[in-house]
């Protein structure tokens, strides 16, 4: 059986936690953030859970995580 390919573009941008979870990163915080708040540009500064229906296609393209 051949080794499977991880999907590069995937392994940037998700982190799995020790739990088998996956973490993302916040969308909205680009550019345009002059009208944005200090508190919501900390909140988007952190780290989100993957949501259920989404962690099975992560999963997919990280065969090895």
């Amino acid at each position: 059986m051949p080794k499977l390919k991880t999907r590069k573009a995937a392994a940037k941008r998700f982190k799995v936690t020790g739990t088998g979870k996956f973490l993302r990163r916040r969308a909205f915080r680009n550019h345009l953030l002059d009208h944005k708040s200090t508190k919501l540009k900390r909140h988007l500064a952190t780290k989100a859970v993957v949501d259920d229906r989404d962690a099975e296609n992560v999963a997919l393209m990280l065969p090895y995580s």
